[in-house]
């Protein structure tokens, strides 16, 4: 069965919990999500020492579903590709 959010795209550019979290919850609910990190990704993702080995379980259920690309927005060709994402 679809979502309530079939057929929309979101582009997200939150890092930590709270926006990807957001995030996660869209993509369940079916939206095509398209996280858009830094180069050196979420500072969320360097937490993964803190589960010995195990990976980052709190990064990937905020992650879950969605798609990612990493733009460093700082230069012009990163920012253009950020703008002909969101058009």
């Amino acid at each position: 069965m679809a979502g309530p959010m079939e057929g929309i795209r979101v582009v997200e550019l939150g890092v930590w919990i709270a926006g990807p979290a957001c995030g996660g919850i869209l993509a369940d609910w079916g939206a095509d999500v398209l996280k858009v990190e830094t180069p050196d990704g979420d500072p969320f993702r360097s937490l993964g020492w803190l589960f010995q080995g195990d990976g980052n379980p709190p990064f990937d259920l905020d992650n879950r579903g969605k798609r990612s690309i990493a733009l460093d927005l700082r230069q012009p060709e990163g920012l253009a590709a950020l703008h002909s994402l969101l058009a």
